[in-house]
């Protein structure tokens, strides 16, 4: 469609549908125009741009990489767990981001626990460390303290690979056998070993994104479960399949934190852009009990409230 109409007016309509996205109210047929246009177009036509966020943050971004792009379209990224986290964190909190990436979730905490507050921001590749602490500079984050290193159940090198540019936040030491477009390798080391004793005293929330090597990083931060404060709560996205080529699996993991004394809850997540219209207009980020099997990439949070769902 966009190349139909040539590139000078496709790119018009492009700025247009994307205000009416981020500004119009409701959900209206923001779903298609999203899924079947802008999305691929900002793809394959890279737009760089410093925008704001639905939070006020500023972010510089480069719409060919997936989370950067949402964030361009939506003002956000991960709408329900954004959400969820807007309930949870408080001034004087601290937010201990496991897999950065870029920044959006480390930067919206930074908002939300305040001078008072701390925000630990750890990723594991270095060309997204600069990117991170880029945008903490970008909005003078001073509470935000990034760290870029892998985190593991050991001290070991690990090495990443990433298939492709599409999407920059896959990197993974997931055994891969097609074509990378990039490979590094870096230090690995528990959770426990990059946090100082008041991090982990005082932290309310921590972040687990690591693209398959969840099970290591759970059985690494184990050990200092009972130092945590006892509201404290861990999200972790599991991805079964790519646990299991790692000789993991989402079973060990669950058993770890239900021995710890936490209860499982999954939080409703969706990564096709059109879902992300109807997720803005409406109330999300309301985790419920999970009792059964987890065979699909899911969202879970872990805490020791006892309930049905978390308030």
């Amino acid at each position: 469609m966009a190349e139909a109409l040539g590139r000078p007016v496709a790119e018009t309509l492009v700025t247009l549908g994307r205000r009416y996205v981020r500004a119009a109210p409701g959900s209206f047929g923001k779903a298609p125009l999203v899924a079947r246009w802008l999305n691929p177009y900002l793809r394959d036509h890279p737009r760089r741009r410093v925008v704001e966020t639905r939070s006020g943050a500023r972010f510089a971004v480069d719409t060919q990489d997936l989370i950067q792009r949402y964030v361009y379209l939506f003002g956000v990224w991960e709408p329900h767990l954004t959400n969820w986290l807007r309930r949870r964190l408080k001034p004087g909190d601290t937010f201990i981001d496991v897999g950065a990436n870029v920044g959006v979730l480390s930067v919206l905490a930074s908002q939300l626990v305040g001078d008072r507050g701390k925000v630990v921001a750890i990723e594991a590749s270095p060309v997204f460390h600069r990117r991170l602490a880029q945008q903490r500079a970008l909005n003078h984050a001073r509470n935000v303290r990034t760290v870029n290193a892998a985190v593991s159940d050991g001290h070991k090198t690990l090495a990443f690979v990433l298939a492709s540019s599409r999407n920059m936040g896959a990197n993974s030491i997931v055994p891969y056998d097609g074509p990378a477009e990039s490979t590094f390798e870096i230090e690995a080391h528990p959770l426990p070993d990059l946090l100082d004793p008041a991090e982990i005293a005082s932290a309310r929330v921590i972040k687990v994104d690591v693209e398959g090597a969840e099970g290591a990083v759970v059985r690494g931060l184990a050990p200092m479960l009972e130092r945590l404060r006892p509201d404290a709560e861990i999200s972790v996205e599991v991805t079964p399949e790519r646990m299991a080529r790692l000789g993991d699996s989402v079973g060990e993991l669950l058993r770890t934190m239900a021995d710890a004394g936490f209860h499982v809850y999954r939080l409703a997540n969706d990564y096709a852009p059109g879902s992300y219209p109807a997720a803005l207009s409406g109330r999300s980020g309301v985790p419920v009990r999970w009792r059964g099997p987890v065979g699909s990439e899911s969202d879970l949070i872990f805490s020791r409230v006892d309930a049905e769902t978390l308030p």
